[in-house]
């Protein structure tokens, strides 16, 4: 091996370490949980579906949530960045106003 193919690898292996070293320390982002407001009118089966279908809950699990709403006023259905959080709430109101009910969704940083 000749002394210039040497510098070369040496120049090489320096540039590689300078961006490894320069990596970005990346922030996690914000979390924001997306929560159900109960009201009078809603039937609860229409609830445990859009906690299935929206927010892929066992049948099980969205029944203790619909309950909790139920009988606290309000409860969380999950956790999720913001652009998830936010498109989760337009499905569920999406879902709520073709169904005719009345039905809020919100979110709120976790």
């Amino acid at each position: 091996m000749n002394s210039n193919q040497n510098n070369t690898d040496n120049q090489n292996d320096i540039q590689r370490g300078l961006l490894l070293e320069s990596k970005p320390k990346t922030k996690k982002p914000s979390m924001y949980n997306v929560l159900l407001i109960n009201d009078d009118y809603t039937p609860m089966e229409f609830v445990v579906m859009v906690l299935e279908k929206v927010f892929n809950k066992k049948s099980e699990e969205a029944t203790q949530i619909m309950l909790h709403v139920h009988k606290n006023g309000i409860g969380v259905c999950g956790t999720f960045t913001y652009e998830v959080a936010e498109s989760k709430c337009k499905a569920v109101m999406d879902l709520a106003k073709k169904n005719e009910h009345p039905l809020q969704c919100t979110m709120e940083k976790s």
